[in-house]
């Protein structure tokens, strides 16, 4: 059940990342005189179809991963005289620039226009607070100290865990000094502190930028209560139910969720003895987590999520906008994630960032599961950020991409006659291989991850 919704998930949202793309090479085209054959969503087989007055089929095909938008093009056979001006290939540069160009500024606008849609209502965001602070470590050279309040990294303010987050992401596989703008709470004073990166994390597979640093960032207590009970798991079994508060195991206090996970953890097949609280009583049950294998490692799970619990409210800042702040917002975080998906490209290229970390339709597959799970908000929030993916990927000077034609537009533009179609076609086979040289190295590497 759970991979039937993984997949239903998936496709919902490919198929709106798809659908928007292509509609805004369909728009422009139309809005320039092209005649539009047709409007696909998917590949292969037609399964459904249907025509409208201007003589365009709208169709949905049995492999949906992608679409399409064929136009009138004398490039891809006979076209009428009467039919000539309305051909892609007789309209004037500037006009192929702006359809082809469509389609990535489509995802771009729907990734402006969900980020508007998360931001209306505010948002309330973890405070980058620091916890533990590892001997030896980056954080330790800085002199970071538990409690402090990290104000901004190289001079980025990071208001909010993400902030952090993402900023240390962009110095991923660097050399050079990192700076830090710290304060401690209930201080207004503000200290500046310095570290040396040695090819930070370079190479690393799925890096955690902050425990790479050497630090945790502090967070409230989690209560050991359950909030989700998986059907047929070890913890069903035992009666286990949404809710109950794990008191103790063997008669070993759980003061927090951590402490149960890692109890559970090391005790695969063994039978643990419970105590739990349920609507204000205790209760005695036994459970025996099941063995699990992953990378090579053992470990015992029940079969039991942790129940949402909210934060004090001294440790989340909480941003409200009107509708225009809301969408000026929105512009900024997406022209602000296109740039760090650009500096990631090019960290790829140039070996500061592993390739491990490409990922290919499973694991998008199962972020879009995982993050449906999560709610509404991290599902919008997903596909806004595959959105600006998909719109920066397809602006990449690869033939056989967006980017590769824009490329042969302009220069078209500065030699006044277009590239050679020889040339053209040379540029499309390398396009080609190299674009599914790298689907199927993110495809193994999604293989590999399971």
């Amino acid at each position: 059940m759970a991979l039937i919704q993984t997949v239903i998930w998936f496709l919902v949202a490919l198929a709106v990342l798809v659908a928007v793309h292509e509609f805004g090479h369909f728009y422009v085209a139309r809005r320039c005189g092209v005649k539009v054959l047709r409007f696909s969503i998917g590949f292969g087989k037609i399964l459904w179809r249907r025509r409208d007055r201007q003589g365009t089929e709208y169709a949905l095909a049995a492999i949906p991963l992608g679409g399409y938008v064929k136009m009138l093009d004398e490039r891809e056979g006979d076209v009428p005289e009467e039919e000539l001006h309305r051909a892609f290939n007789r309209k004037n540069v500037w006009q192929r620039i702006a359809i082809v160009a469509a389609g990535p500024v489509a995802n771009f606008i729907l990734a402006i226009l969900l980020f508007w849609l998360l931001m209306v209502p505010g948002t309330r965001e973890p405070i980058p607070i620091v916890g533990d602070v590892e001997a030896g470590s980056v954080a330790a050279q800085a002199g970071l100290e538990s409690g402090q309040e990290i104000l901004a990294v190289d001079g980025e303010p990071t208001p909010t865990w993400q902030a952090l987050h993402q900023q240390l992401l962009r110095r991923l596989g660097e050399s050079g000094t990192i700076s830090f703008r710290v304060k401690y709470p209930e201080s207004d004073l503000q200290y500046l502190s310095e570290a040396q990166l040695e090819d930070w994390l370079k190479g690393v597979e799925e890096p955690d930028p902050v425990s790479g640093l050497g630090l945790t960032l502090d967070r409230p207590t989690l209560k050991p209560v359950i909030g989700q009970v998986v059907p047929e798991s070890p913890a069903e079994r035992a009666g286990l139910q949404t809710g109950d508060r794990v008191l103790s195991a063997d008669g070993q206090p759980m003061p927090d969720w951590p402490t149960w996970v890692a109890y559970v953890r090391e005790r695969p097949g063994e039978e643990i003895q419970l105590i739990v609280e349920r609507d204000g009583a205790e209760r005695s049950l036994s459970v025996t987590p099941e063995m699990v294998e992953e990378a090579g490692e053992q470990f015992g799970r029940v079969g039991v999520g942790l129940q949402p619990q909210s934060w004090p409210e001294d440790r989340v800042r909480e941003y409200r906008y009107g509708p225009v702040e809301s969408f000026v917002a929105g512009v900024d975080r997406t022209w602000e994630t296109a740039g760090f998906v650009l500096l990631s490209v090019k960290k790829l290229i140039v070996g500061e960032i592993s390739t491990k970390n490409l990922s290919g339709p499973i694991t998008i597959a199962k972020v879009a599961g995982d993050s449906a799970e999560s709610g509404w908000k991290s599902f919008v929030g997903f596909v806004a950020l595959l959105s600006i993916f998909l719109g920066v990927f397809n602006l990449l000077p690869i033939p056989v991409l967006d980017g590769g034609h824009l490329m042969y537009y302009f220069i078209e533009v500065v030699k006044g006659s277009p590239v050679s179609e020889r040339i053209q076609q040379i540029g499309y086979q390398v396009g080609l291989v190299m674009v599914v040289g790298l689907m199927f190295l993110a495809l193994y590497n999604d293989i590999m991850r399971l």
